[in-house]
């Protein structure tokens, strides 16, 4: 899957963080400051309006600007500046806070990356701060100005195309991930020694994932257990338990992918030992037969060495061997040779060495 191409950067300001700011009314866009200072006063100036400012990795003054004018709570703008926050939804008097982890699988590198969003949402703005490249909120903006009956509803209309949008780009990573497993289910029984790294490095992804995308189906409850103390339109009510019907089964779905890879880890790990138990068994059987071996040359070279011991002694042919005049010491020695012979063939076939 090739990766969404960020959101190209339509208005800056000095630090060049601000990716796009606009002034909405009734759905349609009536603005485009081009900084946060005529953001903030064309605002004022046209208070039945709604301000959707967009920045990327923003500047401590430019966060602490818009705390400052949208009465921002500290503790949600320090998260937004450290990042690294875990998907999360909490009210600060009429603000929402929310936090996102969008992702897009990388084919080349076989990885999912992961990209961080929060949003600050009020009665008349919704500020998102991203770091990383996902998710494309240029298409979302997009969408929603093209359909301005939506778009008019508020800021709430807004986040809930961001949380669409973010689930929504979770449906090619599974895509990825299920061709990854089925991959490696493959190479587990094909015997790739290289597997069990893919099926770790994979692992952590899926854990990566899940701490992505669990938290979701509790924000999205309690956004949905607000509905009647926030009156929120019926239409937004309906899109949002949409989103949450795709979130719960994309969540079940990174489950399975984890609970999948355990099971492979587990299969891989089993067929590994028989096939290091298959080699030390062949192993143990060519030293066993080794041994047969090296016990039958044995055998057969003390049999053979026997005769040659005693003809050897009797060919030194010293004068005072009483043997070497002796009638019978010629049968005597051939005697002696094949009783020893004999002797040594009956012990080691007895012992099965021969």
């Amino acid at each position: 899957m090739a990766p969404q191409p960020p959101e190209q950067p339509l208005v800056q300001n000095d630090n060049g963080s601000v990716v796009q700011a606009a002034l909405y009314r009734d759905g349609r866009r009536v603005s485009t400051p081009a900084s946060l200072a005529d953001t903030f006063r064309q605002l004022r100036e046209h208070p039945d309006g709604m301000a959707w400012i967009g920045l990327h990795r923003p500047s401590e003054r430019e966060l602490l600007s818009l705390a400052a004018e949208f009465n921002l709570h500290p503790l949600a703008v320090e998260d937004a500046l450290e990042a690294h926050q875990r998907p999360k939804l909490e009210r600060y008097g009429d603000t929402l806070f929310v936090v996102l982890r969008a992702a897009r699988y990388l084919d080349a590198q076989e990885e999912v990356d992961f990209g961080e969003l929060h949003v600050f949402v009020g009665k008349d703005f919704l500020i998102t701060v991203r770091h990383g490249a996902a998710p494309d909120l240029s298409a979302v903006r997009k969408r929603m100005e093209e359909t301005p009956e939506l778009l008019g509803l508020g800021p709430e209309a807004a986040l809930y195309a961001i949380l669409d949008a973010v689930v929504d780009g979770y449906a090619p990573v599974v895509t990825g991930v299920q061709i990854d497993v089925d991959e490696i289910e493959t190479e587990v029984f094909s015997g790739d020694p290289e597997v069990s790294r893919r099926i770790y490095e994979l692992s952590r992804e899926m854990v990566e994932f899940q701490r992505a995308t669990r938290p979701l189906v509790g924000m999205l409850h309690a956004l949905m257990a607000g509905f009647a103390k926030y009156g929120t339109d019926e239409e937004l009510q309906r899109y949002l338990r949409d989103v949450a019907d795709h979130v719960t089964h994309t969540s079940e779905r990174v489950d399975g992918f984890r609970q999948a890879l355990t099971e492979i880890l587990t299969v891989n790990a089993t067929l590994v030992t028989q096939q290091q138990n298959a080699e030390m068994r062949a192993l143990a059987e060519a030293g066993f037969q080794q041994n047969e071996e090296i016990k039958k040359i044995s055998s057969w070279a003390a049999i053979l060495f026997a005769p040659t011991l005693v003809g050897t002694i009797y060919g030194m042919n010293f004068e005072s061997m009483p043997e070497l005049n002796w009638a019978f010491g010629y049968p005597f020695a051939i005697g002696l040779m094949g009783i020893v012979c004999v002797s040594l063939y009956v012990i080691f076939k007895r012992r099965d060495w021969l």
